[in-house]
Parts: structure tokens; C-alpha cells; sequence
């Protein structure tokens, strides 16, 4: 029971660290149903624990080559840009029903979309590669111990962001049109944004390194 409190806590903790996911999960949230969010909630937790499982098995030192490693990081901030774009580009063109953004239910959409946006990140299993080690030295824990670990750090995800959609869900009722589409919009910008900063940083490592090697 003290490693699974362990884990919730150090869940709860890292979801703090709010990012483009749960910006596009509110969003969704508000300009769909309660439901679209939850199961947008689902996609996330999915792969928070489909890399939490890859990185107890160890798969997480593969992202430790150089060059798997930016590959992967070109690739999720390509990913990134080209939502944000699509936000944005149904905003502008009024083609809302064709984006990911609909006012009607789509659930497959919605955990698709979701489901694809997060797991384009897979830098993060290197992050729970790093939390794992560090706990089984830190804590002693054994292979059994982080999987209990483990388990409960993946459902602060589901905790935390169901919380927020339920929240979202209820604010949302009362919100004009017009803040609807600025929040829309706002989410593309930061989708783009966060990905063209990943992309300039990667770029600028990659010559970094190529300028020490020369």
C-alpha cells in the first residue's frame, strides 16, 4: 500500500506539469461532451501506460542513442505542428466538422486524435525509464515493487485529467462562442508553438554536436 500511495503521489505530482494534451483535452471537452473528454482521458492513460510498461521492460535505454533518439524527436514535434495546424485551419475555414473540433459527440475521433497526440511523444519513456531507476536505487524497490509503482503513477493520470474534464464539462455550458473559437485557436498556437521550440532546440543540438565533432 506505501508503494502504490508512493506512485499516486508522484502521479499527481508530475501531472502538474500541464502540457498541449491537456490543453487539447479541455478544448475538446468544451466544444464536444463530457464523454469525448473521458475518452480522451482513456487515450492518455492507454499510453502513459503502454510506456510505463515499455520502461519497467527496459525498451527506454533504446532512446538513448543519439540518433533514434532525434528521430523520434523530429517526428512527435512534426505531429504537434500539424494538430495545432488543424485546429487552426478549422477555425479560420469554418470547417469545424471536419477538424477536431465538432460541437457534435465523436468518440472514435476524439480517443484517436488523443491517442495519436500523445503517443507521438515517446521521449517519454526515457522520462519513466529515469523515475524507475531512480526509485529502485533510491527505495530498493524490486521489478514486482515498480510495477506497483508504476500502476499507481499511471492512474493520477486518469484521476487528474477525468477531474479536469468533469470540471470543463461544467464551465463549459457558459462560455460564448467567441471564447470557444479564441480557445480554439489558442490551443493551435500552442500545439505549433510547442513544437516548433522542440524542433529549433533539436536543430540546434544536432549542430551543436556536429560543431564539437568537426
Amino acid at each position: 500500500m506505501k508503494i502504490f500511495k508512493n506512485g499516486l503521489s508522484t502521479g499527481l505530482l508530475l501531472q502538474f506539469a500541464i502540457g498541449p494534451v491537456f490543453f487539447f483535452i479541455a478544448n475538446l471537452t468544451i466544444q464536444r461532451t463530457i464523454l469525448d473528454g473521458l475518452v480522451a482521458v482513456l487515450a492518455v492513460t492507454i499510453v502513459d501506460y503502454i510506456y510505463i510498461t515499455l520502461a519497467i521492460l527496459g525498451v527506454g535505454k533504446l532512446l538513448e542513442n543519439k540518433k533514434v533518439k532525434k528521430a523520434f524527436g523530429v517526428i512527435s514535434s512534426i505531429v504537434l505542428v500539424i494538430f495545432g495546424w488543424i485546429i487552426i485551419k478549422g477555425i479560420i475555414g469554418g470547417d469545424i466538422v471536419t477538424s477536431v473540433n465538432a460541437t457534435s459527440s465523436n468518440l472514435f475521433t476524439s480517443f484517436t486524435s488523443v491517442f495519436i497526440l500523445t503517443i507521438s511523444s515517446p521521449l517519454t519513456i526515457v522520462f519513466f525509464t529515469s523515475l524507475f531507476a531512480t526509485k529502485a536505487v533510491e527505495l530498493n524497490y524490486t521489478k514486482r515493487d515498480l510495477l506497483i509503482f508504476g500502476l499507481s503513477t499511471g492512474s493520477a493520470t486518469f484521476l487528474f485529467l477525468g477531474t479536469s474534464v468533469f470540471l470543463f464539462s461544467i464551465i463549459g455550458g457558459v462560455i460564448p462562442v467567441m471564447l470557444i473559437k479564441l480557445l480554439n485557436i489558442l490551443v493551435g498556437l500552442v500545439l505549433i508553438g510547442y513544437g516548433t521550440i522542440r524542433l529549433v532546440t533539436i536543430t540546434k543540438n544536432t549542430e551543436s554536436h556536429e560543431n564539437k565533432g568537426g
